[in-house]
């Protein structure tokens, strides 16, 4: 008989995002993790004492796939345009996941403003500021300019009240984007004048 395989807890994690894909967060139980598992529920509670902290785990671990994904662009794409437009495609793709991560309450940022300055938006914000020539403090009103914009377009899709039209949408977000750089560095320009 082969030995059994040993659970661990990237594994249950893994195994809960699965049930967030297919039927929601509030899916993710001891009973729907275990059965993605195929084993009994003791390994899952093994790892984690509560679904609560369960779910916490499978949120963080959500939440870097979420950013490494917005981060892949398209070869010679600019960086911005595919930053937003992958944020908008996961919305497409994943709207299970969409929803738990940005419609269930498990951010730890409770605003646009806190979640500025995490640490998963480094990568996102440094691509923008190279991309946009401007201060790293005009670069966050840019982003929350987009971010807002994008997540608008991406919440709207994911509860299916829009259909994805690439195209279009990559039309306005780029308006949206030059219109935002513009404004940020017209008032780095008068800042400038006035001091």
């Amino acid at each position: 008989m082969p030995p059994k395989t040993k659970v661990t807890a990237e594994m249950v994690v893994n195994a809960a995002i699965e049930v967030a894909r297919q039927s929601g967060y509030e899916s993710i139980n001891a009973r729907t993790v275990s059965g993605q598992l195929h084993c009994s529920t003791q390994p899952v509670m093994y790892h984690f004492s509560t679904i609560e902290s369960l779910k916490k785990a499978a949120f963080k671990r959500l939440d870097q796939l979420h950013s490494e994904y917005m981060m892949n662009t398209r070869p010679g794409q600019d960086p911005i345009l595919g930053i937003g437009l992958n944020y908008i495609r996961f919305a497409v793709e994943e709207p299970q996941l969409f929803r738990f991560l940005f419609q269930s309450g498990y951010a730890e940022e409770n605003n646009l403003l806190e979640m500025v300055d995490s640490e998963e938006l480094v990568p996102v914000l440094a691509a923008m500021r190279e991309g946009a020539g401007l201060s790293t403090e005009k670069t966050r009103q840019v982003f929350i300019t987009v971010a807002l914009f994008a997540h608008g377009y991406a919440s709207i899709i994911a509860n299916n009240h829009l259909e994805f039209d690439e195209k279009l949408i990559a039309e306005h977000l780029e308006r949206t984007w030059n219109g935002a750089v513009l404004a940020a560095a017209q008032e780095e320009q008068d800042e400038s004048h006035s001091s």
